[in-house]
């Protein structure tokens, strides 16, 4: 499943060294984007936890998920799918101000504010279409360093452009 961390820092890895992943990701529908995101935190959480926060400063994405967290649940939803399609919004463009590592910490938070029942949350019987369960598998076979750069290159775009 996924692998253990290894000493090396992700940003030894490039873009490049993911191009397919990384496109596949692109390609999917907002719904499956979001979809997919839940299901890597639900397989791999525990291994991102060391990386988001430790190489991002919480301090500036906690004003923008406590908005969140205050909103609708309809709402929160509509947030999510504003950050994925590049929806100019107030609370996108706060997000499209945090670096890359908060941009990863963001998502990381919302998850856990999803598992915590404070999100959104992906339906019970929610199932993954074909093209994002594949994704999902090869995702889970690449080792930690490339997960998290894919990651991180799956969120950098997200938010007002």
């Amino acid at each position: 499943m996924v692998k253990t961390p290894q000493a090396s820092s992700p940003e030894e890895f490039s873009p490049e060294d993911i191009t397919n992943e990384i496109s596949a990701f692109k390609a999917l529908s907002t719904d499956d984007k979001l979809g997919l995101l839940w299901e890597i935190y639900k397989k791999m959480g525990g291994s991102i936890t060391p990386a988001a926060p430790g190489a991002a400063e919480p301090q500036f994405t906690e004003r923008l998920y406590e908005d969140v967290k205050g909103m609708d649940s309809s709402a929160q939803l509509d947030f999510m799918r504003d950050l994925v399609n590049q929806t100019s919004t107030d609370n996108t463009k706060i997000y499209s101000s945090f670096d890359v590592n908060n941009k990863l910490y963001f998502w990381y938070h919302l998850s856990e504010g999803m598992d915590a029942g404070d999100i959104v949350q992906v339906p019970d019987d929610y199932e993954l279409p074909g093209d994002a369960s594949q994704l999902l598998t090869k995702i889970t076979q690449l080792d930690y360093n490339q997960q998290i750069t894919l990651l991180r290159q799956s969120v950098i775009d997200m938010g007002a452009q």
